[in-house]
């Protein structure tokens, strides 16, 4: 195992730290550490670092409470870099995005899908809005458009599989879910919060709510 003595830091005596989701391997951000924060860091095994904008030590969390708890530390082949997995207590960035890095700067012919993915671009277009987005549209007409939009498309869903027709209600489950996750942004809700309360249920086997025969 290296020694913290064996890390090449640069000439401003930092080194960068790549912060990743230990459970989901994400990448939430990128910061920089340098001998005093990375000792802090191992110390205390949540993490800490230097803004270099500021000038100054900061533990991510401090105020916040989106604290990063270190599961592990790793160095590359040069040792002059560090790869840090943790567990969060919520998200990376500063708006409120599970991840620093929310912003396409090229995106190829046929990118790959993930619901995270796209709780990342839905995120970008309420922070950055852009011209001609149906999602910024959404975001700016505010909540009362959006539930609505959830309502339309719940009861378009119920006509597709009414009518048997499974082409159609496979699209019309995308369009809610699509608006599902729009309300999910607007209200500050993280797939993290659903899977947790999904998994706290034991839906497979029990009856979430209980239901009145009439």
């Amino acid at each position: 195992m290296l020694s913290t003595e064996d890390l090449k830091f640069d000439k401003h005596g930092l080194i960068p730290a790549i912060v990743t989701d230990e459970e989901t391997g994400k990448v939430l951000m990128l910061a920089y550490m340098n001998r005093e924060s990375l000792a802090i860091s191992l110390q205390e095994g949540r993490t800490c670092f230097w803004s270099r904008s500021r000038q100054c030590l900061w533990r991510k969390g401090e105020t916040s409470g989106n604290v990063q708890h270190i599961v592990s530390i790793t160095a590359d082949c040069d040792k002059d870099a560090l790869l840090v997995k943790v567990k969060k207590d919520g998200p990376a960035c500063h708006t409120g995005s599970e991840s620093c890095f929310f912003q396409p700067v090229y995106e190829g012919e046929a990118p790959s899908f993930s619901y995270e993915g796209l709780m990342e671009l839905l995120r970008g277009r309420k922070e950055n809005p852009k011209e001609g987005s149906y999602t910024t549209y959404l975001f700016e007409k505010g909540l009362d458009k959006i539930l609505k939009k959830v309502g339309e498309e719940c009861t378009e869903v119920i006509i597709a599989a009414k009518a048997e027709d499974k082409k159609e209600t496979i699209y019309e489950i995308a369009d809610l879910a699509y608006h599902v996750m729009v309300l999910m942004i607007e209200a500050g809700i993280s797939l993290e919060d659903i899977t947790k309360e999904l998994a706290s249920r034991h839906v497979i086997d029990h009856k979430v709510k209980q239901e009145k025969m009439t």
